[in-house]
């Protein structure tokens, strides 16, 4: 008889209170909202209660449980867009034991998000920003300066490809759940896909500036004799492309050391470039 119940009762933990509608609609909750709330006190604490309302709402159905839920996941947190939706599915099927009745503090659903939207957004940064944003974009690009209609919606393929990724992540851990990512984290293959994919995007970064960072000297010095001189063969000589090479580690330097005032660089390129090509210098 005791077995019997025990088993019940193990089947009724066992059983999803949540249905695929559910986690999706929590999801498109936050892809539509993740970088919109943000501010400096608590970042994306507000995106994240409001991409978790439909999932509290079906586990909680006394008022009193659904306002303290909603108050823990209105705390500091920040991650990538798309990796860290991990956490949110992890999150997800920590809330939903907790409302089976499984014993599972709030300090332990705060601290696994904490714990988990560093790394995850580290891998993200990387992989999407660092990565795969410049590839696709390059692309457009090359598209768009041969006059191509598709360099326009290019674009959209990075949007496309993120989504899709921030999707998959999502309902993976929901179905891992918090010791599963651990392991994940803890394997050693992550830090060979950061490197790989931080070296691949080093790499585009060097092709780009290459290929859309033009810069010649057309200054020519008569020489004895009737010879002229021509500066921009003599750099060419040296390395081509060196100008392009200077002006983007300069650019770099100032980024890194100056910090990431973009209006001043655009700014002070406009100036330099209208004055070099007044002297005739560019």
């Amino acid at each position: 008889m005791t077995d019997t119940l025990n088993n019940v009762d193990n089947s009724g933990k066992n059983k999803s209170l949540l249905s695929k509608k559910d986690i999706n609609k929590s999801y498109l909750r936050w892809y539509l909202a993740c970088e919109v709330s943000s501010s400096f006190e608590r970042m994306q604490s507000l995106a994240f209660c409001y991409s978790m309302i439909p999932i509290l709402k079906k586990l909680y159905k006394k008022k009193e449980e659904l306002s303290k839920a909603l108050s823990r996941h209105l705390n500091f947190f920040n991650t990538q867009g798309t990796w860290g939706t991990i956490v949110h599915g992890i999150t997800i099927a920590m809330e939903e034991q907790k409302a089976k009745g499984e014993d599972i503090p709030d300090t332990a659903i705060t601290g696994i998000k904490t714990g988990l939207m560093g790394p995850f957004a580290g891998i993200g940064d990387t992989l999407d920003w660092g990565t795969l944003k410049p590839i696709v974009f390059a692309l457009a690009v090359s598209f768009g300066m041969t006059g191509s209609v598709a360099g326009a919606f290019i674009p959209f393929v990075f949007m496309v490809i993120t989504m899709a990724v921030g999707y998959w992540l999502w309902n993976l851990g929901y179905s891992l759940g918090r010791d599963s990512v651990k392991s994940i984290l803890e394997a050693g293959w992550i830090q060979e896909l950061i490197t790989g994919a931080s070296i691949l995007g080093l790499f585009m970064m060097g092709a780009l500036s290459a290929n859309f960072v033009k810069l010649d000297i057309p200054v020519v010095l008569n020489m004895a004799e009737g010879n002229e001189l021509v500066i921009q063969e003599i750099l060419d000589s040296i390395a081509p492309g060196i100008l392009p090479l200077v002006v983007v580690f300069a650019i770099h330097w100032y980024l890194k050391n100056k910090g990431q005032n973009f209006g001043k660089i655009v700014l002070f390129l406009l100036a330099i470039s209208l004055l070099g090509s007044f002297v005739g210098l560019f």
